[in-house]
C-alpha cells in the first residue's frame, strides 16, 4: 500500500516509471540530516526527521502546483560543534561538500530533473552549503537551493523564548512534537531553572555575531546547558510546532515559484538570496 510517506518517493517507482514520471519541470527534493547530541530529550537523528518529513509533508503540500519527489535522507552532516558528545559523527568539510556535489550531479543525470532543492535540517552546514549551489550552478548548471526549513518558520510564529533559539530548544522540540512525538521526552528534562539566561552574551558573540566566526562547542557552559543552546524546549507544544510547520510550508510555496522560474529561464541572482535565508 502507498503511504504518504513513499507517495513521493522516487525510490519506490521502478526505473521504467521513473523514465515516465520525472522530468525537467520536476523538482527533486534530497533532505540533509545529521547525527548529533540534541540534548537529554531529542534524538540524535532528530534534523534528519525534520528534513525528511518536512520534505514529503512539502511535496503533498504543493500537489498539482509542482511536481515534487523525494529523495533518500542523507543521514550525516558536518557536526564539530557537538563531537565532543556521545553519539555524534561528524564528516570531514571536504567529504561532506563531495557528497552532496555528487549526489545531486548523479540524479540530476540520472533522472533529468530540471532542479534540486536540499532540505536541510542542520544549521551548521550552512556556510559550505552555499558555496557548494554556487558551484553547482556555476561548474556542473544545475539549479539546486537550500531550504531552511526551521529558519523559514522562526520570525513568522512567536515563541515563548526567553534566549535566541540555536539548538534543541522550543522550535526544535516544538517540530518534533509534530513530526515524530513519540520520540520526544520531555520527562527528561530537568525540572530547575533552565537554560540559564547569563548564556545570552555567549549566544550573541559565539554563535549569532555575523561580523565573526568562532569555533563554538555545545558543552560549552557558558553557552548551552545539556546540549541546550536558546530556548527552553519545556516551553514548546504540538499546537506551537504544527504553526510552525505551516508556516514553513506556506514560505516554501515562494521559494518553488522561484525555482520554477530558474528553471524556465536559467538561474538569477535572487534565487540563490531567497533560497538561504540568514537567521
Amino acid at each position: 500500500m502507498t503511504t504518504d510517506s513513499t507517495r513521493r518517493a522516487f525510490t519506490a517507482l521502478t526505473a521504467p516509471r521513473v523514465a515516465a514520471e520525472l522530468g525537467e519541470r520536476s523538482v527533486l527534493c534530497l533532505p540533509l540530516g545529521s547525527v548529533e547530541q540534541h540534548g537529554p530529550h531529542l534524538p540524535l537523528d532528530t534534523d534528519t526527521v525534520i528534513a525528511e518529513r518536512f520534505a514529503h509533508r512539502l511535496a503533498a503540500h504543493v500537489t498539482g502546483r509542482y511536481d515534487l519527489w523525494v529523495g533518500p535522507a542523507v543521514p550525516y552532516g558536518l557536526s564539530p560543534e557537538h563531537a565532543r558528545t556521545p553519539g555524534t559523527i561528524t564528516l570531514a568539510v571536504h567529504l561532506y561538500a563531495t557528497l552532496i556535489t555528487t549526489l545531486v550531479t548523479k540524479h540530476t543525470r540520472s533522472m533529468r530533473v530540471g532542479s534540486v532543492l536540499l532540505i536541510k535540517g542542520h544549521g551548521g552546514s550552512r556556510g559550505v552549503l552555499e558555496a557548494v549551489v554556487h558551484q553547482l550552478r556555476h561548474s556542473h548548471g544545475v539549479t539546486t537551493c537550500v531550504l531552511h526549513p526551521t529558519a523559514l518558520a522562526v520570525g513568522r510564529i512567536p515563541l515563548d523564548s526567553e534566549l535566541p533559539e540555536v539548538h534543541a530548544g522550543t522550535l526544535e522540540t516544538a517540530l518534533m512534537l509534530a513530526l515524530d512525538p513519540d520520540r520526544v521526552r520531555l520527562d527528561l528534562l530537568p525540572s530547575e531553572a533552565f537554560p540559564d539566561p547569563g548564556q545570552r552574551r555567549a549566544i550573541g558573540q559565539l554563535v549569532l555575531d555575523r561580523g565573526v566566526t568562532w569555533p563554538w562547542t555545545s558543552d560549552d557552559p557558558a553557552l548551552a546547558t545539556d546540549g541546550v543552546i536558546g530556548g527552553d524546549p519545556r516551553k514548546a507544544t504540538l499546537e506551537v510546532g504544527q504553526k510552525l510547520l505551516t508556516a514553513a510550508l506556506d514560505a516554501s510555496t515562494h521559494v518553488l515559484d522561484r525555482i520554477d522560474t530558474a528553471t524556465s529561464h536559467g538561474p538569477s541572482q535572487t534565487l540563490r538570496r531567497h533560497c538561504a535565508p540568514h537567521t
